[in-house]
């Protein structure tokens, strides 16, 4: 795991959309709440929206076209090659909608983290809104894990969840998750960052301090 030591965390953003995650993560980089620096975007759609912010917050871009490849293995290669060029150290996965091999995974073994629409375990993979809403669940969220190559398997970092409303769409459910989300993956970094997560298997600890108990802040983790 990546440990604060008074340097700054380089991270990589994966996304494919509209990258309002993107954008909150690197604000909250910019404002100075996080030790780190967003060394890049990946992006696998040049045309879509979160390029653009990349453009305008000063972040690098590294895009490509996956039809142009023989193999989701042989653009992870080339992918990989420009992360260690970087330095990155963390990879954030932020609404990026490719398939990923162990050829990604393994380099960044407990070093991948992804943002879900949903609490973790339940409704895992594509359109989790709909699903948690099509089960009639009364509770949705949202979680950050770390990668292990399934489906939304990988050790839970944090989650954070919201009521579902009975006049709620899968539109008005998504707008509340989201913004759930762009306060939950700037958090995740941040501990990330300063040295305070610590992966045991599937046993995420996280090192809180007094002044995030006192206001109720972070997840149910253990203290140590």
């Amino acid at each position: 795991m990546p440990a604060g030591n008074g340097s700054q965390l380089r991270v990589a953003v994966f996304a494919s959309g509209s990258g309002s995650n993107f954008q909150a993560l690197a604000e909250a980089v910019r404002d100075g709440g996080i030790p780190a620096e967003i060394a890049l975007l990946v992006c696998d759609k040049p045309a879509a929206p979160v390029v653009r912010r990349a453009e305008t917050l000063g972040v690098p871009t590294y895009l490509f076209d996956p039809k142009s490849y023989a193999s989701r293995e042989a653009y992870e290669e080339e992918i990989v090659g420009r992360l260690r060029e970087e330095g990155v150290e963390l990879i954030v996965l932020a609404g990026y909608m490719r398939i990923i091999t162990d050829v990604l995974v393994k380099p960044y073994d407990g070093r991948m983290i992804n943002v879900h629409p949903s609490l973790l375990p339940a409704f895992p993979g594509m359109r989790a809104v709909r699903q948690a809403l099509e089960h009639g669940v009364k509770v949705a969220g949202a979680t950050v894990h770390f990668v292990d190559g399934g489906l939304d398997s990988g050790p839970i970092l944090a989650q954070k969840a919201v009521e579902i409303r009975g006049d709620d769409t899968e539109e008005t459910l998504t707008a509340r998750i989201h913004a759930i989300e762009h306060e939950l993956l700037p958090q995740a970094v941040r501990w990330i960052a300063e040295g305070r997560v610590k992966l045991n298997g599937r046993n995420v600890t996280i090192r809180h301090d007094e002044s995030e108990f006192q206001k109720g802040r972070g997840t149910t983790h253990e203290r140590e």
